[in-house]
């Protein structure tokens, strides 16, 4: 959901599971044959009608989570104020029943989220360590990320954490797939009847406390030489991985700054047009990690996340959201995250770019200002 508008899924009419270096590749496949067996019902044949799935992939090629593709029984639209409903079931058997109602929010909960396997110290040791293999030529930039932990009383309804992300930041992207929840800022890719857009963020200051404080910060960020340093990485890995995809594409002439309730980013927009028939989980495939979550060079900084991070990011920072028969879709990158076990066991995310010039104390509060949405929306 964004700004009130976007897709719910209920029930479960097929669940595809991948993994390892080729999860996003064979999920493009794999979907492609489930495309080709369906039969499609769509008389509004606009973007989100008929068949889609849901989708939420891990961060690394090496993690032990699970990325899937969801297709659920019933699925409920909006956009531009019209709704719609779309029906999914096996061929031969029943179609599901449209629910009137929904039941009501379970009982209200508060919890704490406390620090995880890496803790603030460590953390910015981390820091401190990176900036010594960035300054050996090892990397330009790293993305270095800590965790939070807590649990969720018994039968805890995640819907209550859901509506607190969605309206404290409507203008980010709210998910809610296979217990990953988040409110991300970071579009990754939209693809859309063959045009392309994406938007990049990186480089990250806090707000003002006060109009004119505001207003400086977002200067500061602006004219900064680090956050630009990191923020060009970023964009410089999305234009490379959507060239050999688009006969034309087109990026906003400078950085600009993108307001949070919490925070300033930031921003570029990259807009193109296929020209090789890719569908939006093609896209990911190539795309995914962006330096503006991983780093650059990208093998170099992935392995030194390896290195510094005692824990598996699951689907931290890895694609999140749709892809529909046409595949064409939206995802977003899984940032201001937590991952909900069956169980009730939360863990939340949070990272920074290291670049030259990082400093641990400044990049530890950082991560502060990023866990801030989760950490509300649970407790």
């Amino acid at each position: 959901m964004r700004r009130n508008q976007g897709l719910a899924g209920l029930g479960s009419a097929l669940r595809l599971e991948f993994s390892g270096p080729t999860r996003m590749t064979d999920a493009a496949s794999a979907w492609r044959d489930v495309v080709a067996a369906a039969t499609v019902t769509d008389p509004l044949a606009r973007t989100g009608t008929g068949l889609l799935a849901f989708g939420t992939f891990a961060f690394d090629d090496e993690s032990a989570e699970t990325s899937v593709l969801l297709v659920p029984e019933v699925i409920v639209g909006r956009e531009d104020g019209l709704c719609w409903v779309t029906r999914i079931w096996p061929t031969g058997g029943t179609p599901p029943e449209i629910p009137v109602a929904l039941h009501p929010l379970g009982t209200e909960y508060r919890i704490s989220l406390l620090s995880g396997t890496l803790r603030p110290e460590a953390y910015k040791a981390a820091v401190d360590e990176a900036v010594v293999r960035l300054s050996a030529g090892e990397v330009n930039k790293v993305v270095l990320a800590r965790d939070l932990r807590g649990h969720l009383p018994a039968k805890s309804d995640l819907r209550r954490t859901i509506s607190e992300l969605a309206l404290g930041y409507p203008d980010c992207w709210t998910y809610a797939v296979d217990g990953l929840v988040g409110s991300s800022p970071e579009t990754l890719i939209r693809a859309d009847h063959g045009e392309v857009n994406a938007r990049v963020l990186a480089g990250t200051v806090s707000r003002g406390a006060d109009a004119a404080a505001d207003l400086e910060a977002a200067a500061a960020l602006a004219t900064s030489a680090k956050d630009g340093d990191e923020h060009a990485f970023a964009v410089q890995s999305v234009l490379v991985s959507l060239r050999p995809h688009t006969s034309h594409l087109l990026t906003s002439e400078l950085p600009f700054t993108v307001k949070l309730p919490n925070l300033w980013h930031l921003a570029t927009d990259v807009e193109g047009t296929l020209s090789d028939g890719s569908t939006s989980l093609d896209l990911i495939a190539a795309m995914h990690p962006t330096a503006a979550v991983a780093g650059t060079p990208t093998q170099a900084a992935l392995a030194l996340i390896r290195e510094l991070e005692p824990f598996d990011r699951g689907r931290y920072a890895g694609p999140v959201g749709w892809v529909g028969a046409d595949g064409d879709g939206e995802w977003a990158i899984a940032l201001r995250c937590a991952q909900v076990t069956p169980g009730g066991d939360v863990t939340a995310y949070a990272g920074c770019g290291i670049v030259l010039g990082s400093e641990p104390d400044r990049e530890l509060a950082e991560t502060r200002m990023k866990f801030r949405p989760i950490v509300e929306a649970f407790g």
